[in-house]
C-alpha cells in the first residue's frame, strides 16, 4: 500500500501543478485584460500597476486551489482506468476505498493549507489591496467624483468641483459649480449648465470643458473689486493630474473580507450581544408597562448571561501568536476597559429590564407613547442579526472552499471511472459543470443568508453537502459495480 500510495499521489501531482497554475494564470491573465486599460490612463508609475496584480494574485488563488483538486483526480483516475491500471489494483485485492485513502489525505493536505492561507494571508491583501485602489482612485478625478457633493482636483491643488449629476461612462455632467483658488491674490467660481472631463492626449494634464458658463471672480486684496462674465464655452486644463499618485495611509478600517476567521467571530459575538441588549430593551418597553398597569414593580433581568467566549482555533493562534510576538501592552489594555465598559453598561440595564430574553412582537400592550421607542429597538435588533448574519458567512465560506477539495475527490472519483474513455474533454466538460454548479450555489447561498433567508452555515455549506451525499452514493454504485470496462 504505501508504493501504491506514492504511486497514486506521483499520478495527481503533475496534473495538480499544471492546473493550478494554468487556471490561476487564466484568471490573472482576465484581470489584466479587464484593469490594465484604466490602469495605464491614469499615469501610475508601472511598480503599482504591478503591485495591484501582484495583491489580486491571493484572492486568485483562493479559488484554484480547490479547482486544481478537482482536475487532477478527473484527469488522474480517467487515464488510470482507460489504460485499465484501476482493473489491475482492484483485482489484486485492493478495495475502491483503500484506493481512495492517500487521495483524500492528499486532498485534506491541500485543505488545510488553504484554510490557512485564506484565514492568514488572505485578509492581509486585501487590505493593502483595498488601501491602493483608494490610492489609484484618488490619483484620477474623473474615476472618483460623487454627485452633490464639493471634490478636490488633484492632491495638491486648490480646486474644488461639484456636479449635480455626472455620467460615469462619459464624464458628462450637469449643473456645475467650478471653485479655483489656485491663485492666492484672487478667486474664482464658474457656474455651468454642464461640462465634461477628459485627458489631454498625453493622459497626463485633465482637460474639463464648462459650457453656458458665468463666471465671478474675487479679489482677496481689494474686497470691493467684483468681476462677473459669461461664456459659451469656457476650457481648463489642470496639469500634472494624470502624473500624481499619492499613497493613501493604513487605515485600522477592516471589511468582512479583510479579516481572518477570528477576526469575523470576534465582530459576529459582539453583533449578537448587541442584538440581546436591544431584545432585553424592548421587551422591557413592553412587559414594565404592562406591569405598571397593575402596579407591579420592574422585574431585574437576569444580567448573568454572557455570550460565548472564541474558538479554540481562536485562543490557540492567539497563544501562539503572545508566543512569538512582543507582547502588546495596549491592546491588553484596550481590552480591558472594554470589559469595563461592557460591565458597567450591564449593571445600568439591570435596574430597568425584566428577566425575559426576547421580543414580544405584539405591539398592542405598548402604550402609544412608548411605541416608537419599541420599534426603534426592534429595529436595532433586527439590524444586529443581519450584520452578524453578513460576517458568519464570510466566516463558514473561510471554512466551506478549503473543505471543497475534499468534496471534489469524492465527486470526481465516480464520475472519471464512469467514463473512464472521456479523455481531456471529461476533464474539461465535468470540472466546468461542477465548478458553475459549485459557485452559483454560494453566491446565491451567501444572497440568501444577507437578507436572513437561511442560516449561514447552510448557505455556505450546502453546495458541500449535497456535492458530498451525491459522490459517496455514486462510489458506492461504483465499488457494489466493479470497475471492469462495459462491453463494446
Amino acid at each position: 500500500m504505501k508504493i501504491l500510495s506514492r504511486y497514486l499521489l506521483k499520478q495527481h501531482a503533475i496534473p495538480f501543478i499544471f492546473a493550478f497554475s494554468a487556471l490561476t494564470g487564466f484568471l490573472l491573465i482576465n484581470q489584466v485584460a479587464r484593469r490594465i486599460e484604466s490602469l495605464l490612463g491614469k499615469g501610475l508609475p508601472w511598480t503599482v500597476v504591478a503591485e495591484f496584480f501582484m495583491l489580486t494574485l491571493p484572492y486568485l488563488i483562493a479559488m484554484t486551489l480547490s479547482m486544481a483538486v478537482l482536475v487532477s483526480v478527473l484527469y488522474a483516475f480517467t487515464r488510470m482506468a482507460d489504460d485499465k491500471e484501476i482493473t489491475a489494483i482492484r483485482a489484486s485485492g485492493v478495495s475502491l476505498w483503500q484506493i481512495l485513502v492517500p487521495v483524500l489525505a492528499g486532498a485534506a493536505a491541500v485543505s488545510v493549507a488553504a484554510f490557512v492561507f485564506t484565514d492568514q494571508v488572505l485578509p492581509r491583501t486585501n487590505h493593502r489591496l483595498r488601501t491602493l485602489m483608494t490610492s489609484i482612485a484618488r490619483a484620477s478625478p474623473t474615476f472618483s467624483l460623487k454627485e452633490h457633493s464639493i471634490n478636490q482636483v488633484g492632491q495638491r491643488r486648490r480646486y474644488f468641483l461639484r456636479a449635480a449629476s455626472i455620467d460615469q461612462s462619459t464624464y458628462r455632467m450637469r449643473d456645475v459649480a467650478l471653485y479655483d483658488l489656485a491663485d492666492s491674490r484672487s478667486s474664482r467660481v464658474v457656474y455651468a449648465d454642464s461640462g465634461r472631463l477628459g485627458y489631454t492626449p498625453g493622459q497626463q494634464d485633465l482637460q474639463l470643458k464648462l459650457y453656458e458658463a458665468r463666471i465671478h471672480e474675487f479679489d482677496r486684496d481689494e474686497t470691493h473689486m467684483f468681476q462677473s462674465s459669461d461664456v459659451d464655452e469656457q476650457i481648463l486644463v489642470i496639469r500634472g493630474i494624470g502624473a500624481e499618485f499619492v499613497r493613501a495611509e493604513e487605515d485600522n478600517y477592516r471589511g468582512d473580507r479583510e479579516m481572518g476567521t477570528c477576526q469575523l467571530d470576534s465582530v459576529v459575538r459582539q453583533a449578537d450581544r448587541e442584538r440581546l441588549m436591544s431584545e432585553l430593551r424592548a421587551e422591557a418597553v413592553r412587559s414594565n408597562n404592562l406591569r405598571s398597569l397593575v402596579g407591579l414593580p420592574v422585574i431585574e433581568p437576569d444580567t448573568t448571561r454572557r455570550s460565548r467566549g472564541p474558538s479554540l482555533y481562536c485562543r490557540a493562534t492567539d497563544a501562539l501568536a503572545n508566543w512569538l510576538g512582543p507582547k502588546q501592552l495596549e491592546a491588553q489594555e484596550a481590552s480591558q476597559d472594554e470589559r469595563q465598559m461592557v460591565d458597567s453598561t450591564l449593571k445600568a440595564l439591570a435596574k430597568q429590564l425584566n428577566p425575559r430574553g426576547r421580543i414580544a412582537l405584539e405591539t398592542s400592550a405598548v402604550p402609544p407613547s412608548n411605541i416608537g421607542e419599541f420599534r426603534a429597538l426592534d429595529d436595532r435588533a433586527r439590524a444586529s442579526r443581519i450584520r452578524a448574519a453578513n460576517y458568519r458567512v464570510e466566516y463558514y465560506k473561510k471554512y466551506a472552499i478549503p473543505a471543497a477539495c475534499i468534496v471534489f475527490v469524492l465527486i470526481g472519483v465516480p464520475i472519471a471511472l464512469r467514463f473512464s474513455g472521456g479523455g481531456v474533454g471529461l476533464v474539461v466538460g465535468a470540472s466546468m459543470l461542477i465548478f458553475g454548479i459549485y459557485y452559483v450555489g454560494l453566491i446565491a447561498g451567501e444572497s440568501l443568508a444577507n437578507r436572513l433567508v437561511v442560516p449561514p452555515f447552510w448557505a455556505m455549506w450546502a453546495s458541500n453537502i449535497l456535492f458530498a451525499v451525491a459522490g459517496i452514493t455514486a462510489l458506492w454504485r461504483t465499488h457494489l459495480a466493479g470497475t471492469a470496462p462495459r462491453a463494446k
